[in-house]
């Protein structure tokens, strides 16, 4: 929140139940259509040139399509960070992954294509039970 107050980018706090973890379920929850909250993925380059994993920022109730993500990040192939590696390498729990929280550490942030269509997504704020709602600047 303190990036985007500092960059003077308005935002909604939006608040759920800490034990929900599916995107869609927390849509609901919030009574925000699904396809406006965005989930963040961590992804690794199989053959890591890249220090750092990227983070994927996906349409609740889609799947990430690792062959177009690997083209997108300049790589010959990319793989899904388990779980407790995601958790190992960001410092946050799943579920409370936020690329606005690692922004400033150098992480590589991939927006999918489609919330460029969008005014407003809804995103992790870097704990949760704590989702932000933010305007989308193409």
């Amino acid at each position: 929140m303190r990036i985007l107050e500092q960059h003077k980018v308005p935002y909604e706090v939006l608040t759920y139940p800490d034990t929900i973890h599916d995107a869609e379920e927390v849509a609901e929850i919030l009574g925000v259509p699904y396809f406006t909250v965005y989930k963040t993925l961590v992804v690794q380059a199989e053959n890591p040139t890249q220090p750092k994993p990227y983070l994927v920022l996906v349409a609740s109730e889609n799947r990430l399509d690792l062959k177009k993500m690997a083209v997108a990040a300049g790589v010959k192939k990319v793989k899904m960070a388990a779980h407790k590696d995601a958790e190992a390498m960001t410092g946050l729990k799943v579920g409370g992954i936020s690329a606005l929280a690692l922004m400033q550490k150098g992480w590589q942030v991939y927006l999918d294509q489609p919330a460029t269509q969008l005014q407003h997504i809804v995103i992790s704020a870097g704990q949760r039970g704590t989702q932000l709602r933010v305007p989308v600047v193409p």
